[in-house]
């Protein structure tokens, strides 16, 4: 009960104790938005149907992208009864980031989720005390000292990847850039958080345990384009599927977790060591396992320790493959950005093989390049903020408390007022620190905001420009001439289809 009265008031404006949790469940706009007939929403609008000419039900991101361009920065969609608003512009954006006015939402695919992740940080309810609890006995996981307790694991994964493209390489073949960046983030994230080896760079198809991720996030990306009424004759089989998928993850998890507490407990996992934080633990795993909170004493309880497991096997890979996929794309398609990154990586590391902790973060111009390709497909393409009490959006809006918006990334990365003219072009100056100086605030968001923003944001960056400068300097990159990106929606983005071939660096043969 103590934590849920901490928790509770951590996230209400002022400290003050939170009102009754909105009802749950799917809220249609109209419920929230006193004036939505001001909001624009796409022509031809069917009785009962709703907006779905023209709609793809396997791409309503990029669909609801050519609708932004059309209806501009806030503009609603309406499907079988169900409608929704979306802001993109920048100012719309920073107002929906003021954390005394608004938290975050957990609705549309994320709210499909919860049969598997429940109150995970990811999947939780602002109301839901876990999250809260969680993150606070978490958050030291991530820490600088944690970090560089992961670093050695993290080369150790590079390595196994960069074994599996010499033998590309080497047989003149190329390489499946999503297949193999999740590969390798799989196993980074299971073996520094939970000591677990998937053996991913041993199997020639991906790990059932990827299988299974994937046919839960495809299903509840399904599940938000399909009528509500359809669903049990539409989704009869996908559902059985599903049912399968989650409990072949539930089983996995389990199965971790037993292994690590026949171990003994904490500082067992292979994480352990120097990324241990306060409190005597060792990985992520031992966290959840052995450590209270420190000033409750509560300890997070068996089942959702396994949601927790779930949250950061699936989140803290599925995403960071994305990113590195995107940007190994733009780096292949940018010799001159691809020369200056290189050049980069080979000044700071100089004639060492790999780099040692603090030389991933000296690496400021490829860090560039991720964050360009991270605004262009933020891999997480947008997030959910909900009022927390009866406000005005952008000073023209009304909202009830409990109304609700999907923040569009993707198109909120292009917005011109923040970006200039050319939006659409791949450009990492963006980020140098003059622009970013000049930039209004709250206008990236690859990583949500607020206080449910990516609890292990600074974890992937570093593996990611860590492994993005260790295949630079190993590697030249080739890209398909004929390949023309396309766009995998499966609540998370993923380059579909990327292959490069690569040539191994005279320096580094």
């Amino acid at each position: 009960m103590a934590q849920t009265t901490r928790s509770a008031a951590a996230n209400s404006p002022e400290g003050q104790s939170a009102p009754a949790p909105p009802p749950k469940g799917f809220r249609s706009a109209e419920l929230g938005w006193p004036e939505l007939h001001r909001i624009p929403h796409p022509p031809r609008r069917l009785p009962l149907l709703g907006d779905i000419l023209g709609a793809n039900v396997r791409t309503p991101l990029q669909d609801s992208m050519k609708m932004a361009h059309q209806l501009g920065p806030i503009f609603r969609r309406k499907a079988f009864g169900k409608e929704f608003v979306f802001v993109w512009g920048a100012d719309l954006a920073a107002d929906m980031a003021d954390e005394s006015r608004f938290a975050k939402h957990v609705g549309l695919g994320v709210a499909n989720l919860r049969p598997v992740a429940g109150d995970g940080l990811f999947t939780a309810y602002n109301h839901e005390p876990n999250w809260q609890l969680a993150h606070d006995i978490l958050a030291p996981g991530f820490s600088r000292e944690a970090m560089s307790g992961y670093h050695p694991l993290m080369l150790d994964v590079a390595r196994q990847l960069t074994a599996r493209w010499d033998e590309r390489e080497a047989a003149g073949r190329a390489v499946d850039v999503p297949g193999d960046m999740t590969k390798l983030t799989l196993e980074t994230i299971a073996r520094t958080g939970f000591g677990h080896d998937f053996g991913s760079f041993e199997r020639s198809a991906p790990h059932p345990f990827v299988s299974a991720m994937v046919g839960t996030l495809s299903f509840a990306q399904r599940r938000n384009v399909v009528p509500p009424l359809l669903t049990p004759l539409v989704l009869r089989g996908a559902d059985r599927r599903n049912d399968a998928d989650m409990a072949y993850l539930n089983r996995t998890v389990d199965a971790v977790i037993a292994a690590r507490r026949a171990e003994g407990g904490a500082g067992s996992g292979s994480g352990s060591g120097s990324g241990s934080g306060s409190g005597g633990s060792g990985d992520l795993l031992d966290r959840m396992l052995e450590v209270a909170h420190p000033e409750t004493g509560e300890r997070l309880t068996p089942e959702n320790i396994r949601r927790q497991v779930i949250t950061f096997l699936v989140a803290g890979h599925e995403t960071t493959s994305g990113a590195l996929s995107f940007a190994l794309h733009y780096l292949s398609r940018s010799p001159d950005v691809l020369a200056r990154a290189r050049a980069e990586v080979d000044e700071v590391w100089g004639a060492a093989e790999e780099p040692a902790y603090e030389q991933v973060a000296k690496l400021r111009y490829l860090r560039r390049v991720l964050d360009e390709s991270l605004r262009l497909w933020p891999t997480a393409p947008g997030f959910a903020r909900e009022a927390r009490v009866d406000t005005t959006l952008g000073g023209a809006h009304p909202m009830r408390r409990g109304a609700w918006a999907l923040v569009l990334a993707t198109m909120l990365h292009r917005d011109p007022a923040a970006w200039g003219e050319h939006p659409e072009e791949f450009d990492p100056d963006r980020f140098a620190p003059s622009a970013v100086r000049a930039r209004p605030a709250h206008v990236f968001k690859p990583f949500g905001t607020g206080a449910r923003a990516c609890i292990g944001r600074q974890f992937a960056l570093h593996e990611a420009t860590l492994v993005l400068g260790l295949l630079l300097r190993r590697y030249d990159l080739h890209a398909d001439p004929g390949y023309r990106l396309r766009i995998a929606e499966r609540l998370t983005l993923m380059p579909d289809g990327l292959t490069l071939r690569l040539t191994r660096r005279a320096r580094a043969a």
